[in-house]
């Protein structure tokens, strides 16, 4: 029996409020559960101190004993730190920019430099004038 640490959805329609619980891998998501650790209400500011109230003991207790907390769960753990951050995934290919995307990026890029290039050679060449002594003309005599 694969034992995770997950949410449990109660509240009314668009009103969520979560309780966080020890369940048994294969029961559904807010039905049978093993023991409640406590509550988490997304609506509240990040900041309260109701938005996720745990029994830290019992928490400590479930990940001793091999229960995994899943994603949403472990960022918030980890903000107590109570075990280490998810690893961020990477974007998928499919969400890659395409070839053209790409090409225009690449032209940007390129304009760019090469703005940053004349702008750095025009400031190199009106500090070598500032600092070159002036030439006199000959006065007409």
């Amino acid at each position: 029996m694969t034992v995770r640490i997950r949410l449990s959805r109660g509240g009314s329609k668009k009103h969520p409020y979560y309780r966080v619980v020890a369940a048994d891998q294969r029961a559904p998501r807010d039905g049978r559960f093993i023991e409640k650790l406590g509550s988490y209400n997304p609506l509240l500011p990040q900041d309260h101190q109701e938005r996720l109230v745990l029994d830290i003991e019992k928490v400590k207790s479930w990940l001793s004993k091999g229960a995994q907390p899943t994603e949403r769960l472990q960022k918030l753990f980890a903000n107590l730190g109570l075990m280490d951050a998810p690893k961020v995934h990477e974007q998928p290919k499919k969400s890659a920019p395409k070839a053209k995307a790409m090409e225009r990026i690449k032209e940007k890029e390129e304009k760019a430099k090469a703005a940053a290039e004349a702008a750095a050679a025009a400031k190199a060449e009106a500090e070598a004038a500032a600092n070159a002594p002036a030439e006199e003309t000959p006065a007409e005599a």
